[in-house]
């Protein structure tokens, strides 16, 4: 459901072109350092499918694969059902954007590939065996340290940090903590201004962590995710339960090989339901 007026809803409108296209624009308030947060290029493409008439269900899953960053300025998303069967649904889906070529010319140039995986959710048996932390509810949280950046999108949400803020000196010291909290980060966000959770908004909170490799090594450095996927456990109800508060995020690193590191993360609400998990891999410069 739009909301309309709110930042996060205008950043993710589309207009059809016909079909299997849309079109979309970039905006300010969600910007990063050389393109949009990637949350938001995230939800856009999600919000290419969940707007296309021939979707069938709910969002189950969602790849994103950062081809190139996306300069400001009109894209295009097309996104096409490669497979429907009784109960699920596989979307193909790319970002495409003109830009100067060498010759001065307009060039159409793909900045993004994904896939996504809807479906008829049934009524099943269930549970869930990754329990949320205990950790401070929102409300307990004292005088939490406000999140600082030169960048346009981390105004466009409210976070309590619990755990593993940015360095407070960057003096490129690896953490000496244990292999279990080195590169672990715990935090409560929620749009700003508030806004009811669904599931576009669900899919940029996954991608709200900074890049591990700030945490774990004390050092600015070029980095930026190339590929995200998010699984969403989350249904109607669930979203609708949670409203406009404050979602749960823990994110960690595994590993830091050759110039990539991936990142695991778990969002849950707030009565300790996980919504969604995600998975993704960052590239890094040194």
């Amino acid at each position: 459901m739009a909301h309309d007026g709110h930042p996060f809803d205008q950043a993710i409108a589309l207009v059809a072109q016909g079909p299997d296209r849309w079109r979309g624009h970039t905006r300010a308030a969600y910007w990063n350092m050389v393109g949009p947060f990637g949350g938001i290029t995230a939800a856009t493409v999600l919000q290419a499918v969940l707007r296309h008439p021939q979707c069938l269900g709910v969002p189950v899953a969602l790849t994103v694969n950062y081809a190139a960053a996306l300069v400001a300025g009109p894209f295009t998303v097309s996104a096409r059902a490669a497979r429907t069967n009784r109960s699920t649904q596989h979307w193909v889906v790319e970002v495409t954007q003109e830009a100067p070529g060498a010759d001065g010319r307009a060039d159409t140039g793909v900045v993004l590939t994904a896939t996504v995986l809807t479906a008829l959710r049934r009524d099943t048996w269930g549970i869930q065996d990754t329990p949320m932390p205990a950790v401070p509810m929102p409300q307990d949280v004292v005088s939490p340290p406000p999140w600082r950046a030169p960048i346009e999108w981390i105004k466009r949400y409210e976070v309590l940090q619990l755990q593993g803020p940015l360095p407070g000196e960057w003096d490129g010291a690896v953490s000496t903590l244990g292999p279990d909290e080195a590169s672990l980060s715990r935090l409560w966000m929620r749009d700003a201004p508030p806004r009811p959770l669904d599931y576009a908004s669900l899919a940029a909170l996954a991608d709200v962590f900074f890049p591990r490799v700030y945490l774990r090594r004390a050092r600015r450095v070029p980095a930026g995710t190339v590929s995200m996927t998010v699984y969403f456990h989350a249904d109607d109800a669930l979203l609708r339960e949670v409203g406009d508060g404050y979602v749960l995020g823990q994110a960690r690193a595994h590993a830091f090989h050759a110039g990539f590191h991936d990142q695991s993360a778990q969002l849950w609400s707030a009565c300790g339901k996980l919504l969604a998990t995600s998975l993704q891999m960052v590239y890094y410069k040194e």
